[in-house]
């Protein structure tokens, strides 16, 4: 199995485990009341909706990766098309963030 399904899958199991949040609302509430551990936004959103999130993520520091299409993200929660959406939970953050560091995916560590 590659990097980007296990990525995927990961995603999938927080979702059942009910450890995210997705869609532009309630990722940006995620970030800003403190309980999101990491915040996935798709290669495909807008150029304004990865500023937004990189801005916000660098002030709440909360890791942001750049990662997927946004069909991709949706099915992986069962959901339709997702451009954004948060991880909860710090160990599936860190479990999605060890898998993006094989892949070579864009991590934006916030210092």
């Amino acid at each position: 199995m590659d990097n980007r399904r296990k990525v995927l899958n990961l995603i999938g199991l927080a979702t059942k485990a009910g450890k995210t949040a997705s869609g532009e609302f309630s990722t940006e509430k995620a970030v800003k009341t403190g309980k999101a551990s990491l915040v996935i936004v798709s290669e495909e959103a807008s150029d304004n909706t990865k500023k937004m999130f990189t801005n916000m993520c660098t002030y709440y520091k909360v890791p942001l990766m750049v990662f997927g299409e946004k069909e991709e993200l949706g099915r992986a929660m069962g959901k339709e098309m997702r451009a954004s959406l948060a991880v909860l939970d710090e160990g599936f953050a860190k479990a999605v963030g060890k898998q993006m560091k094989l892949i070579g995916g864009s991590e934006h560590e916030s210092e």
